[in-house]
């Protein structure tokens, strides 16, 4: 059964939306309208405007001015209490923003209000409390005295200045407010630029920005296709672009922003993310954790595992469970509480993952699913396939779907050889009961972030990003202070 709709939901829908720029709604001049369509049902539930050159150039030009005006007045303290204020208002406002996430993007309404939502302000908050903790160092410099002189040296950090933050459609609100939350908290302005497929509640979020206090131009919000994250990138008051996404459009997004006067990035890509289940392993205890990890949000999550080796000679019993735990899954609407699995973000996605669910079947691969749902929306099975060998494509081609492939091995040198054997390195996982195996294992693996027996979850304390083709840059823990501010050395002669 469906939830209802919130009236204030509902409004939100039917409204002319467009932009939002130094504090207030703001229309583009652009004639040309997207539609936002709902993936539960292929039904076209709003619609917003192309932003134009001139409506980048405004949200640059306001974030700059709010940079070295309003925001800059502000103290590192009263930075932290605003970031609170805004988080208790996603929590006030808590089931307004799931429902307008889940409408645009097909996330099960659980999903929205304990992740998409429910994280936003725990992030919030964890950001929140570094405002007032950012700072250098002092050094003693070893110049030689020539006439009794002294040295004393210290450095500074200081915020780069306007932030073009590049949020993909998966997690809109979530990623959008870790961009936000690192820049503010650094002291730099934002300049937020959504999918054109999900752009609901990051608009929502900009209002709710002002009414807690964060002062006009701090937060701007742009919409449109592929250019206006481009005009963003080349802008000249642009000072670092901060992207999620797919692997070849953060490589674009990399080139054009050194191109840019070496506009500094952080690039948090996808990759095809490699779990290994030992023999030693739990396997139903690991089968079920495994499915969540690997199938939440249909697979769209950045972290989650596509390839899965698994030892010989548990691979029987392995396929077999994941069989079973998949048949079970409740395929349903998102905004049915009781659905398990949902339809995909949108139809250009659809028609990708049906893609490699026609080359699957020519090959006979499929253990299970790689169907589409015969229901509105975009809805598919969730699928296992065997791969035939370790060059099989399917094995090293990015889905981003909820398509795993699975391969045997014989060894744990073989293991690491299959783990590392992709152009990306974005995470990884163990699925062991022998501690010694997974702590000798963790350093050979090619893999920003390593998990033992979990996979794919997130916490703001521990620094998230991938190696080799999978990003550049980290995000969370204390090490986003250095991709948003920029290091000052002091040298004083006395």
């Amino acid at each position: 059964m469906h939830i209802a709709l919130l009236p204030s939901v509902v409004a939100f829908l039917g409204r002319d939306h467009s932009n939002f720029i130094d504090g207030a709604a703001h229309t583009s001049a652009s004639t040309q309208r997207i539609g936002v369509v709902d993936p539960g049902t292929g039904e076209t539930i709003a619609h917003l405007r192309d932003a134009q050159a001139e409506d980048v150039n405004l949200a640059v030009n306001n974030a700059n001015a709010a940079f070295k005006g309003a925001w800059a007045q502000v103290t590192p303290y009263q930075r932290g209490v605003l970031l609170n204020r805004l988080a208790d208002l996603i929590e006030a406002h808590g089931e307004e923003l799931a429902q307008l996430e889940t409408l645009s993007s097909g996330k099960s309404i659980n999903l929205s209000r304990h992740i998409e939502v429910g994280q936003s302000a725990v992030f919030l908050r964890y950001f929140a409390g570094w405002a007032t903790k950012i700072g250098g160092q002092t050094m003693s410099p070893s110049f030689p005295s020539l006439d009794g002189e002294q040295y004393s040296a210290y450095t500074l950090r200081e915020p780069v200045g306007v932030v073009a933050a590049i949020v993909p459609w998966n997690f809109s609100l979530m990623i959008g407010v870790w961009k936000l939350g690192a820049a503010l908290t650094t002291g730099c302005t934002v300049v937020l630029k959504p999918s054109e497929y999900t752009p609901l509640s990051l608009l929502r979020l900009a209002e709710l920005a002002i009414e807690a206090g964060i002062p006009a131009g701090v937060i701007n919000v742009v919409n449109g296709r592929g250019q206006v994250g481009q005009q963003l990138i080349e802008h000249p008051g642009v000072r670092k672009v901060s992207f999620t996404g797919s692997v070849p459009t953060g490589i674009a997004v990399g080139k054009a922003a050194m191109a840019a006067d070496l506009t500094r990035v952080t690039l948090e890509l996808g990759g095809k993310n490699a779990a290994a289940l030992l023999a030693d392993a739990n396997v139903d205890d690991a089968v079920a954790r495994f499915v969540q990890s690997a199938y939440v949000h249909q697979g769209q999550v950045c972290a989650s595992p596509e390839r899965l080796f698994v030892h010989r000679s548990l691979i029987g019993h392995v396929t077999q469970k994941m069989v079973a735990t998949l048949s079970q899954l409740v395929i349903g609407s998102p905004l049915d509480e009781h659905a398990q699995f949902g339809p995909l973000s949108n139809k250009a996605h659809l028609d990708k993952i049906l893609g490699f669910f026609d080359r699957a079947l020519q090959g006979n691969q499929v253990v299970y699913g790689a169907r589409a749902v015969d229901r509105a929306g975009y809805y598919v099975e969730p699928t296992l396939i065997v791969a035939t060998g370790r060059d099989d494509p399917l094995l090293h081609e990015e889905t981003f779907g909820p398509v795993v492939c699975v391969l045997a091995f014989d060894d744990e040198e073989e293991l690491v050889e299959l783990m590392n054997d992709s152009p990306f390195g974005l995470t990884a996982s163990i699925w062991t009961n022998d501690l010694s195996k997974a702590l000798r294992l963790i350093p050979q693996i090619e893999a920003g972030t390593v998990w033992v027996n979990m996979h794919t979850f997130v916490d703001p304390s521990v620094p998230f990003g991938g190696v080799k083709a999978s990003g550049i840059g980290r995000e969370f823990g204390s090490a986003f202070i250095d991709d948003y501010t920029e290091l000052k050395s002091v040298i004083i002669r006395y």
